[in-house]
């Protein structure tokens, strides 16, 4: 039974890299993605990760699977999405998640279609859905720096997001904080996905954000306790989908992700909020 579970993390060193990116992805990507959720802004999320697509593949058809060039252009694709969503929402009608789900629709086709004009099939798909097993030491170092940013940045926007979180008019009207928790938010969720773009491709990145967030907040109302107990929830179910891939020899990408939504599942039957906690039997102790 050790052997199944440890044995190849410690004879193949791509599981080792893999781990370690999963870890830091957690650590850094999935606390974001409780903000997103507390926010109601989960389909956002996943429109602004294929919103890094044509940015990214920019960078690809003009120095080939380059980590700087894609890294650069996958973060300047997202914040120009982000700003101009945010420019369109202020001076139209339309609400913020019409506006990004625009420009994530125009960015998703574009980037498949630059992709598309030099690469073949096979780099399409390490576009869309990420190479987790393929990481080396200059992915590693881009996914930690991306999280030891996250953590810090944070921790300072806490109380800022928190308030937005739950009554932005009020944070607006008691502090001059709410744009910048707001836009530096923004900007971090856009980093994180490049992150994620990097180990998980544009279709997965989200995943490893949104799931944990969603299986931990059926789990607890306590906001650090949500924190903590998403990111465990991210790492364990990346684990799980590395052990999948390597003994079923199935992509871990989406292995990590279906584990992700796995322990969403579990958790939204198990929970005490969740689907069965009314249901269980209740066991009466007797009195004396």
């Amino acid at each position: 039974m050790i052997e199944f579970f440890v044995q190849p993390f410690i004879d193949f060193e791509f599981m080792r890299r893999a781990l370690a990116g999963c870890l830091a992805l957690a650590l850094g990507a999935t606390p974001v993605g409780v903000f997103l959720l507390l926010r109601r802004m989960s389909l956002m999320g996943d429109a602004m990760s294929h919103a890094i697509l044509p940015g990214a593949a920019l960078g690809y058809l003009a120095f080939g699977l380059s980590l700087g060039a894609m890294t650069v252009g996958g973060i300047v694709a997202g914040l120009v999405v982000v700003l101009a969503a945010g420019v369109v929402t202020r001076a139209s009608v339309l609400k913020e998640d019409a506006s990004i789900a625009t420009f994530y629709l125009l960015s998703l086709a574009a980037g498949v279609m630059i992709v598309s004009l030099r690469g073949n099939n096979l780099d399409l798909l390490h576009v869309l859905f990420g190479s987790v097993l393929g990481l080396d030491d200059h992915s590693l170092l881009l996914i930690a720096a991306i999280a030891s940013l996250t953590v810090p940045a944070l921790a300072v926007l806490l109380r800022p997001l928190t308030l937005e979180c739950f009554d932005p008019a009020f944070l607006r009207g008691v502090s001059r904080l709410s744009p910048v928790a707001h836009y530096g938010f923004l900007i971090l969720v856009v980093f994180n996905l490049v992150a994620g773009f990097h180990a998980l491709g544009t279709l997965m990145a989200v995943g490893i954000m949104i799931l944990p967030a969603a299986a931990a907040r059926i789990w607890t109302r306590s906001l650090g306790a949500l924190l903590a107990c998403a990111v465990g929830i991210a790492f364990a179910s990346a684990v799980a989908g590395l052990l999948l891939s390597f003994h079923a020899d199935v992509p871990a990408g989406p292995a990590i992700v279906l584990m992700c939504g796995l322990a969403y599942l579990v958790s939204l039957l198990l929970a005490p909020g969740g689907l069965l906690a009314g249901r269980l039997p209740v066991r009466k102790h007797l009195e004396s």
